[in-house]
């Protein structure tokens, strides 16, 4: 019986450093990505971010995709390159926020404030933007197959062939 414990301790001795590194893994706290700051390349997925004032924020290839920011003020926020796949903007501010390339599929932007925003090469595909007011926003080389634009203001607004200019009172279509 004695050789038995002998054996059993020289083998918990080799397993020790095993056993170390397994609870050091377990026992270290989740971070949550959703408490960083506003930075480039900040990873916000599935993140509740409703109601910030994250107006000037540079958030350049920023990985937002799935993530709410409904009546978030992002003000001139640099997004270029974003992926924001399937996030809510609902009710935000996004005045002359750069959104170049950015990627924006069935993204929701009901009701958003677009004006003066640069969506230029931005993949908008069936992304919703029912009475967003894009009001002199640029969609030059925009992908907007599928996009629901019912009732949204695009008076002024540059549209994807980059020469035409959406005359006053356009609504829901650059006329």
């Amino acid at each position: 019986m004695f050789g038995l414990c002998s054996i059993s301790a020289g083998v918990a001795r080799h397993l020790l450093p095993i056993l170390v590194l397994l609870a050091s893994l377990v026992a270290v706290p989740a971070i949550a990505a959703c408490t960083d700051p506003a930075a480039p390349e900040v990873v916000w997925r599935r993140c509740l971010l409703d109601g910030r004032d994250l107006s000037g924020a540079d958030l350049t290839r920023a990985h937002l995709r799935d993530s709410s920011m409904q009546r978030t003020r992002l003000v001139g926020a640099r997004m270029v390159g974003a992926d924001a796949f399937s996030g809510r903007f609902v009710s935000a501010d996004m005045t002359e926020a750069d959104l170049t390339e950015a990627t924006l599929r069935e993204a929701d932007f009901t009701r958003t404030m677009l004006r003066g925003a640069i969506l230029v090469r931005a993949d908008m595909r069936r992304a919703r933007l029912f009475r967003a007011d894009l009001t002199g926003a640029d969609l030059t080389g925009a992908d907007l197959g599928g996009a629901d634009f019912s009732n949204a203001i695009l008076d002024g607004a540059r549209w994807t062939d980059g020469q035409r200019i959406c005359a006053a009172g356009s609504v829901g279509s650059c006329q």
